[in-house]
């Protein structure tokens, strides 16, 4: 393997220490590498542009200033800082043409993405949560979920999210050998940096399943679940047809995000290293840090007609101010 004009074997280099990865990115092909380039900077651009709207929105208005929207603005944060420290390897790829990222560095690249995914289904369990109490105990609604409630449970679910992905990252770190450096994703990513190890991971991997799956998804998902158990009985007492609608519509944007989301990290992460194909994988990867931060803004805009309201207040506002200079 060359390295800065020095040639090391794998044996040296397990011999040595990892002090580097190799990204192969999402394509090898020649002929793809500009298409791909524009492509992903087009969405991350997108992503930024539509998350942080609907983020500066949520902080701007004051008629956004209600619980839902708060946990929406936290969820908007998390999906901008989820695909810039996925997408920003393949861009700084195609304009420097290095492919390396440093041990150190990919162990923290892993670390951050694990526990903004993991913050992220955590603020979807209190996004459950508030909807929960919004819909079966309309009435003290506003006691329940007060400012301070809500601001204490937004940070529980950051403080966790990075709490629980931390032994996993120091385990990982700790790992020394490896069958390659070539990491065949398009950044460092828990199940294809397994998939080169040559250690016997087991345990870790079996700590990832109790840890990770059971306690970072699982339990968000019971509890996501307990909470729509309750709100489909109190829908289902609601007598006009109408009211019943109105209910089920102020979740299903939340739901949307919740069986997309739910959906691919099951396809990933919940099955073992051995059996994952990493072809397979890349792409689900993919669809997971691009499509859903641009649906978020979207179906969250799209079906919302306060933030409809709120940006037809914020353009005349901006108009009105245009027309005086």
């Amino acid at each position: 393997m060359w390295h800065f004009g020095k040639f090391y074997t794998m044996e040296e280099s397990n011999k040595t220490g990892m002090t580097y990865f190799i990204i192969e990115g999402i394509s090898d092909v020649p002929e793809l590498q500009l298409p791909i380039f524009l492509l992903v900077l087009l969405i991350y651009l997108f992503i930024l542009g539509g998350n942080m709207t609907i983020f500066l929105l949520i902080c701007m208005d004051r008629h956004l200033h209600t619980p839902m929207y708060f946990f929406l603005a936290n969820l908007s944060i998390l999906d901008v800082s989820c695909s810039t420290i996925t997408l920003h390897k393949p861009l700084i790829t195609f304009l420097t043409g290095n492919k390396l990222v440093s041990f150190v560095g990919c162990v923290m690249q892993m670390f951050f993405f694990l526990s903004f995914t993991c913050n992220e289904l955590l603020i979807l369990t209190a996004m459950g949560y508030d909807r929960y109490v919004a819909i079966c105990h309309p009435l003290h609604y506003q006691v329940i979920m007060s400012h301070k409630v809500c601001c204490g449970l937004a940070g529980v679910c950051w403080v966790l999210g990075f709490l629980d992905i931390m032994p996993c990252a120091w385990k990982v770190s700790s790992i020394s050998c490896y069958t390659s450096l070539e990491v065949n994703h398009f950044f460092c990513d828990f199940v294809p940096i397994m998939k080169l190890s040559c250690s016997d991971t087991f345990a870790l991997q079996l700590y990832v399943i109790i840890e990770g799956v059971i306690l970072a998804s699982f339990v968000p998902f019971v509890l996501t679940f307990i909470s729509y158990v309750f709100i489909i009985k109190s829908i289902l007492r609601i007598r006009s047809s109408n009211g019943r609608w109105k209910a089920f519509y102020t979740c299903s944007s939340h739901l949307t995000i919740i069986v997309l989301l739910y959906g691919t990290l099951s396809y990933q992460y919940f099955r073992p290293v051995e059996y994952i194909t990493l072809g397979s994988y890349k792409l689900s990867s993919l669809f997971n840090t691009t499509c859903v931060p641009i649906l978020n803004p979207l179906i969250y805009s799209l079906k919302n007609k306060d933030v409809h309201s709120a940006l037809k207040r914020k353009f005349k506002k901006m108009s009105r101010l245009i027309k005086r200079k």
